[in-house]
């Protein structure tokens, strides 16, 4: 069977796998002082050997892209920006008192909504209180999301000086037509600029993400934009699928639908990418995510040192994730948090002086055992079994990977599981003969809405 077909086989609706149990099996009320005395525990056990990772969801931007399935706030008003910060400070200080010593930061991420809409001088205000109540680790990774349009020399000199190094552009797509319908007017000139600033003040990672699946792309348009991207030589590249879902992002109906790809269009269009990345050098790391030789994804990829988490793909085994701001997620290893996804409701949780948590789940140590495999098959592409997993693997596991062993995506041990070449187009789908939580609802027929695959 040819990939062709086969990615039309399994082009079905899957989790992204950022988290297990994924986010659609959560319990919608959650415990906070459970999850404060959760969190406390954690971080005895893993702040002195293995630190923690901030996310900082920025939400503000000024103009609303129609495809954005992001928690944002679309406002013009900069005057916005200080109350948010000390929001974001006060939550943080929330959780520097379940702390017994001051935290270990290995890794931040600054998303949104879009960081840079933040005046630098307010990005260094909220960055430079929290690293002045910590210890940053001496392999820490700093990134942020930067929109080409908006992020200032200024900006990327002030981040620099904090230790950032990485800077992840929204490119999506270069094509006028496709920007004019996603309202998102970005010409390519703006990103080569954004670009070779950032290479000039020293970052060591610049990275792109684009999108495949929006409206009114074509093959034709696609390839230009995968080939002028790739002069840049981006040293990683998110090539993510448009995921359609109206149901939860409303801005996505905005445009008419027919000018959507077809699923034999937008395969075509995946294909084509992963193609001109494997010529021009590429490593595919997994779930849509490319890099070149010489980037420490790679490197940690083919070391077996690669994580995953609500991040993405990341170099950092930290054991504590803390999401700041409205919407974020946080992760202890054993639990996981989201907060309020209105400011409305961040704000009056926080003047209230409590966490914004609102949804959540505890895992089971079933959970923390399947967790770990789909971990292994994200990161690593392989899986060991554990005997006192053998029921519940033979009852639900093995039927599917046999499915996907019949097809040569996966050879099968008596001890494990490994995806081949091929399979490794196919990971979500692998990853899911091991979620329990989906395959045990296709027996009820109450399955969640994902987006497919690809």
């Amino acid at each position: 069977m040819t990939v062709q077909s086969l990615l039309q086989q399994y082009n079905i609706p899957v989790p992204r796998y950022t988290s297990y149990p994924t986010v659609p099996y959560w319990k919608e009320a959650i415990d906070a002082e459970q999850w404060k005395s959760v969190f406390s525990e954690q971080f005895i056990k893993g702040n002195r050997t293995k630190g923690i990772s901030l996310y900082l969801h920025l939400p503000f931007c000024e103009s609303l892209c129609t495809f954005c399935g992001c928690n944002k706030k679309i406002t013009t008003n900069h005057g916005v920006e200080n109350e948010y910060i000390d929001a974001l400070l006060k939550e943080w200080q929330m959780y520097l008192a379940l702390m017994d010593e001051p935290p270990v930061i290995r890794e931040i991420h600054l998303g949104g909504g879009t960081p840079t809409f933040f005046s630098p001088d307010n990005l260094r205000r909220l960055l430079t209180k929290i690293l002045d109540s910590a210890v940053i680790h001496e392999a820490h990774d700093f990134g942020l999301e930067g929109h080409p349009n908006n992020t200032t020399a200024q900006h990327l000199q002030t981040l620099y000086d904090l230790g950032f190094r990485r800077v992840s552009y929204g490119v999506q797509d270069i094509d006028p037509e496709v920007q004019r319908i996603i309202n998102r007017i970005q010409p390519f000139e703006r990103v080569v600029a954004a670009t070779e600033t950032a290479r000039k003040i020293g970052y060591t990672s610049v990275n792109f993400d684009l999108v495949y699946g929006l409206p009114r792309q074509s093959v034709t348009s696609m390839q230009q934009t995968l080939q002028q991207c790739i002069t840049l030589k981006p040293d990683r590249v998110a090539f993510y699928s448009y995921a359609h879902v109206p149901w939860t992002s409303k801005g996505q109906r905005l445009f008419d639908e027919n000018d959507l790809p077809g699923a034999d269009l937008k395969m075509q269009l995946y294909v084509l990418g992963k193609e001109l990345f494997a010529q021009n050098g590429y490593m595919d790391i997994g779930m849509d995510h490319f890099s070149l030789p010489n980037d420490d994804l790679t490197i940690a990829f083919k070391e077996n040192r690669l994580h995953r988490n609500f991040m993405g793909y990341t170099t950092q085994q930290s054991a504590i994730m803390i999401g700041l701001g409205v919407s974020s997620i946080s992760d202890t290893g054993n639990a996981f948090s989201q907060n309020e996804k209105t400011i409305h409701d961040y704000y009056d949780a926080i003047n209230s002086n409590r966490l914004a948590v609102v949804k959540g789940y505890f895992l089971s140590d079933e959970d923390l055992a399947f967790k770990r495999y789909i971990l292994d098959m994200s990161c690593t592409g392989q899986v060991i079994f554990r005997e006192q997993d053998a029921e519940l693997l033979a009852e639900y596991t093995m039927p599917e990977l046999k499915k996907l062993e019949d097809n040569k995506l996966v050879i099968i041990t008596n001890t494990g599981v490994t995806a081949t070449e091929t399979g490794r187009h196919f990971i979500r789908n692998i990853c899911s003969a091991f979620d329990l939580y989906l395959q045990r609802s296709k027996a009820t027929g109450e399955q969640k809405k994902f987006s497919k695959a690809i």
